[in-house]
């Protein structure tokens, strides 16, 4: 196993532009930046390895209408880096033509060759994407109104 080190600022800002200019062709690009054997984890996915790394990433791209990425401030220390960003988006079939934004973070944990070898993605899967989506929204809002009373 590779001795952990600080990633370059380098290696974090091309990692940054490669998630901010993400597509489905780039996809493909995906082992410049990610060890073969790297681990996903997102409310949705645990996935470990290039192969099912791409294909969320792929499916990304089927499900949603112009899905990309705004990396809105990053804090790396030693091995380790935070980034917080915005998922912008259309829905397929509902709401198409009104932008949708889910609010999130990436722990990223990097190996001796810059890559990364764990990415961990935080974001309220209930507030940003539930509550948005028709009946589903209605209830879960319902149950948040609820849960503060």
């Amino acid at each position: 196993m590779n001795p952990i080190t600080e990633p370059t600022p380098e290696a974090v800002a091309n990692l940054v532009a490669y998630f901010e200019n993400l597509s489905p062709e780039s996809v493909a690009q995906l082992d410049q930046f990610y060890a073969a054997h790297a681990r996903f984890k997102d409310p949705f996915n645990d996935v470990t390895g290039l192969p099912e790394i791409a294909r969320i990433f792929e499916h990304m791209f089927v499900a949603l209408i112009g899905p990309r990425f705004v990396v809105t401030q990053q804090v790396c220390q030693g091995a380790q880096c935070f980034l917080t960003w915005e998922f912008r988006f259309q829905f397929r079939s509902y709401r198409v033509g009104q932008e949708q934004v889910i609010l999130g973070a990436s722990h990223l944990v990097f190996d001796a060759q810059g890559l990364v070898t764990l990415h961990r993605d935080y974001w309220d899967a209930a507030e940003e994407l539930y509550e948005k989506l028709p009946l589903l929204g209605s209830l879960m809002r319902w149950l948040k109104r609820r849960a503060n009373t």
